[in-house]
């Protein structure tokens, strides 16, 4: 496996975690599988925003999550932020915290 995966806190790791059944299971399936093919996997299992920004789109029998991750040296992939989506078009606020998190990590990690 070339990629590694980690989280920006243990609260969102917890979190993705602690998603419902069928997103758990799909969250798991699909970051064994970008642990060996990377991080883009392309729609519909991912989503490139740019600068780094990335979404892995989970759907399952309990509804639509999303979890935002970005890449850092070492073939590191590292989870930000997660959410169950509740509309059609997720909340702005949701990305901008995301954002915000992948800022730290990239200056913690040049």
């Amino acid at each position: 496996m070339d990629y590694t995966i980690a989280y920006y806190s243990d609260a969102v790791q917890d979190k993705i975690l602690n998603l419902p059944d069928t997103l758990a299971a799909r969250y798991i399936v699909l970051t064994r599988r970008m642990m060996v093919l990377g991080p883009n996997l392309g729609t519909p299992h991912t989503k490139a925003f740019g600068g780094g920004l990335f979404e892995l789109r989970l759907k399952g029998a309990e509804g639509i999550a999303r979890v935002f991750f970005c890449t850092v040296v070492d073939k590191r992939i590292v989870m930000l932020h997660s959410f169950i989506k509740k509309s059609d078009k997720s909340p702005p606020r949701e990305r901008e915290v995301a954002e915000m998190r992948m800022k730290e990590v990239k200056h913690a990690h040049p």
